[in-house]
């Protein structure tokens, strides 16, 4: 009875090693595959006065920081210039690591998007400091109008719009009535700015 309790013990110890063995392994591959995805980014499109961090893994004096140059290109040694604006990180990788191979054997390129400053809206019109500013953290007409230094005198604000520009080339006309706005009526016209949405202030 001792000897069949005994391997009745080690039977069901040996049974459940293995579930918890090979638990493990499962979740870092999936762990480190998210990481993957989101380091490679091929949605973005890079644009003039992005700045980029450009790493080359092991090649510390190839790994800068770079602005893209209002020509669109951006240079690094070894590689010289290269188009960057209007492709996506993931496409500027492929282009830098193949140029790279002459130099270095397989290398491996990463690229960063440190700055977004290609992504720019502008307000016209009757406000203080008119003209084209940077779209960061989720932007609204509001914040466009407070960079702008605010209203001059005479400004039509219950009259401002937003032109926003349509894949197909037109253009949809917004309307924003700042007196509404700032009165907590009708705050859905506070809408968040978008690349290349002009504000007119008449």
């Amino acid at each position: 009875m001792f000897f069949l309790a005994t391997a009745g013990l080690f039977a069901q110890a040996a049974a459940g090693t293995p579930p918890a063995s090979t638990q493990t392994p499962t979740a870092s591959p999936a762990g480190s595959s998210d990481g993957a995805t989101k380091a490679h980014d091929d949605s973005f499109v890079i644009g003039n006065d992005d700045v980029l961090a450009i790493n080359v893994w092991k090649e510390p004096d190839v790994s800068k920081s770079v602005p893209v140059r209002s020509d669109g290109k951006i240079s690094l040694p070894l590689v010289g210039e290269v188009q960057a604006a209007g492709r996506t990180p993931l496409k500027l990788e492929l282009e830098i690591a193949a140029k790279l191979k002459n130099y270095i054997a397989e290398p491996e390129v990463t690229v960063i998007v440190q700055q977004i400053n290609s992504q720019k809206f502008n307000i016209l019109g009757m406000v203080t400091r008119p003209g084209s500013f940077p779209i960061s953290n989720s932007a609204t007409v509001l914040d466009a109008i407070a960079l702008a230094g605010g209203f001059r005198d005479f400004a039509k604000q219950k009259a401002i719009y937003v032109l926003r520009q349509n894949a197909d080339g037109t253009e949809t006309r917004l309307p924003f009535n700042y007196k509404d706005v700032v009165k907590g009526k009708n705050t859905a016209q506070n809408v968040k700015l978008q690349p290349r949405d002009t504000i007119v202030v008449p």
